[in-house]
């Protein structure tokens, strides 16, 4: 009985070892031939993190999660925590310097880029990384109708001066906050324009309201495919008010470390995005999205393929 006992013993302590085994092995494969990237509060990021998604599942043995919707702001909290839950995310370089680095334009030193002070400091001061820019930048930009372009002669945001007292205002509520330099109170104050009033609006509410007559003039993100559907004018920033937004991938610390081996080509797979958008691919893009409702993953797809970036 003793021998029996113990035989049964060595059976079920390697039985348990096997187990243990092939649960670490599991557990390790998962952590090593997966990302995770999350949906965006808007097309634009989910549009790229689909593109990022499809490159990296074409040209690596890894896969990508693209999960449910994330802001934004908690993208980059998750990107650069101590146990990120976000591998990958589409931020922006002006966003980074004004909500992280808590830094306007005017404290980059001469000679160097918006995008190199960012990538330098974001890099020392959160350990997160930046790579190329993609090519678009969705700054800020003011707007208004058509009829009202026209009954003003509106070309630039210079010519509201004259006219401004006659107009108003709207936009959503984030727009007239007082702690970002790159918003309502600074600008009508760059530009000395005294609109007759202004207004706070729900953001998915701003169009349909100018193209009533809520309002006569707004702010828009300048690759949104609705500022097509509502035929907007966008007015030149001629005095230069609004700094850039250029889109960027920003990378959790050690990503590319930790996949030396499973993917040792990432960064470079990564990198084939740098250069690859522009202003009017994006918009063209936000417009079949969010106007025509087709789905962000399969337009994004398409413009994979129609770049030679991925197969058809």
């Amino acid at each position: 009985m003793k021998k029996g006992k113990r035989t049964l013993a060595i059976v079920l302590t390697a039985l348990t070892l096997l187990s243990l085994f092939l649960l670490t092995g599991c557990s390790q494969n998962k952590e090593v031939k997966a990302l995770t990237l999350y949906e965006g509060e808007y097309s634009e990021v989910t549009l790229v993190h689909y593109m990022v998604k499809y490159l990296v599942e074409a040209d690596t043995d890894l896969t990508v999660d693209v999960k449910d919707q994330m802001s934004l702001t908690n993208m980059f909290k998750e990107t650069s925590a101590d146990e990120p839950s976000c591998d990958i995310h589409l931020n922006y370089d002006g966003t980074l310097l004004g909500a992280w680095l808590q830094k306007d334009v005017s404290d980059v030193p001469a000679g160097e880029t918006l995008y190199e002070y960012v990538k330098e400091n974001i890099k020392d001061q959160y350990g997160a990384d930046m790579l190329g820019l993609l090519g678009i930048n969705n700054t800020y930009a003011i707007a208004v109708m058509p009829e009202t372009a026209e009954q003003y002669g509106l070309s630039k945001v210079s010519d509201l001066v004259a006219v401004a007292p006659e107009l108003t205002f709207g936009a959503e509520s984030s727009f007239f906050a007082q702690e970002f330099t790159d918003r309502y109170w600074q600008f009508i104050d760059f530009y000395q324009l005294n609109f007759a009033s202004y207004s706070s609006i729900d953001i998915n509410l701003k169009y349909t309201a100018i193209s009533n007559g809520n309002f006569d003039v707004t702010e828009v993100y300048t690759t949104d495919g609705l500022n097509r559907k509502y035929d907007l004018v966008i007015l030149e920033d001629d005095l230069g008010f609004f700094p850039e937004y250029n889109g960027v991938l920003v990378v959790r610390e050690g990503l590319f470390d930790d996949y030396a081996e499973a993917a040792p080509n990432l960064e470079e797979v990564l990198e084939k995005l740098t250069g690859s958008l522009t202003n009017d691919a994006m918009t063209n893009m936000t417009y079949a999205v969010d106007v025509e409702e087709q789905n962000a993953a399969d337009v994004a797809r398409e413009y994979l393929v129609s770049k030679g970036l991925i197969a058809e």
